[in-house]
């Protein structure tokens, strides 16, 4: 049998082609805004890089964000009664059609990608960014598993009736009640539980919670010299990666100014938590001024690894085998 090449690359966070706004017609004014979704040609360059897997990432909260020159992002606006529900049930519609159109599939669990790597596929993970489309209620999160969602990214940057995010006051002291049930329902159906834009103190009730290792699906640590909220304490890294879960390196510019600099954060991330506990999550498409802004640059930072003294199997545990590790731990 001939071996594949290059390693197994799972991206266990990303927006390719701007995917949240699938289903969005051009009057719409966030695609006059944002210039439309194209997520059959970023698929196809995923696929073109030799990528296995590729996460969409719905964006829940997405109707009422707004930027803001302190804190990037956050909710300029409460949602109106069923807005939330009605805009997540778009995307999600949205992201199976363009999926389809790619002549793609999505994939569930962790045996879906082993047979798309065997056969030198590309397929679809389907993730929900924030909670908000539950409005306060479990049922929708069981319709989301149905459409092939295999994670849920409690909060985003409104916060909502699950937990506390990283980038506003707190208003729950962490996990609410509502999380704690949110989180033995994604055990249940099978779902992994990201805590990316989480507090520490929300991170830490969900490890308290879950029968399952979670993920922080994109950040990085924190600088003394150039803090930032959306970026991890050494504590609060350590307690995700001692429960056996993973963190997402993440290609921002809030911590890097080139892929070399993204390649340093790595090595300085394994040092901290080991190779065991890093997947990668690019943002691709959503991101804040990325430093990795096509597939094809993963050739490039593997390369850069290399040179800072990582194997090819350590790059490989980062780019995929990690990802696919706590997929199969969590749906199979």
């Amino acid at each position: 049998m001939v071996t594949n090449p290059v390693p197994l690359i799972v991206d266990v966070h990303a927006h390719p082609g701007r995917c949240f706004l699938a289903g969005l017609d051009d009057a719409d004014p966030l695609t006059r805004a944002l210039g439309g979704a194209d997520v059959v040609t970023a698929l196809a360059a995923a696929r073109a890089a030799g990528v296995t897997a590729v996460t969409l990432s719905t964006v829940a909260d997405l109707l009422v964000l707004t930027p803001d020159t302190e804190r990037g992002l956050r909710a300029g606006r409460q949602f109106r009664p069923g807005e939330a529900a009605a805009d997540h049930a778009r995307q999600l519609a949205g992201l199976a059609a363009v999926v389809a159109a790619a002549g793609m599939q999505i994939a569930r669990t962790a045996a879906d990608i082993r047979r798309a790597r065997a056969e030198r596929r590309l397929v679809v993970l389907v993730s929900c960014e924030g909670g908000d489309f539950l409005d306060g209620r479990l049922d929708p999160l069981a319709h989301a598993r149905d459409a092939g969602a295999s994670s849920l990214t409690l909060v985003h940057y409104r916060v909502n009736e699950i937990g506390d995010v990283q980038t506003e006051e707190p208003v729950h002291g962490g996990l609410s009640r509502f999380g704690r049930e949110v989180v033995s329902e994604c055990n249940r159906l099978g779902m992994i539980i990201d805590c990316a834009h989480a507090t520490f103190e929300t991170t830490v009730a969900v490890l308290e919670m879950s029968s399952d290792p979670i993920m922080v699906s994109h950040s990085h640590l924190d600088h003394a010299d150039r803090h930032h909220p959306r970026l991890l304490s050494a504590d609060h890294a350590r307690a995700v990666a001692s429960a056996g879960g993973l963190i997402g390196a993440w290609p921002a510019g809030v911590t890097s100014a080139s892929l070399g600099d993204f390649a340093d954060e790595i090595v300085r991330l394994a040092d901290l938590v080991g190779v065991g506990s890093l997947a990668i999550g690019t943002d691709m498409d959503a991101n804040y001024r990325p430093v990795l802004t096509s597939y094809a640059d993963l050739t490039a930072l593997v390369e850069l690894l290399a040179r800072r003294g990582l194997s090819a199997a350590e790059t490989a545990q980062i780019l995929g085998g990690n990802a696919l590790g706590l997929l199969a731990r969590v749906a199979g």
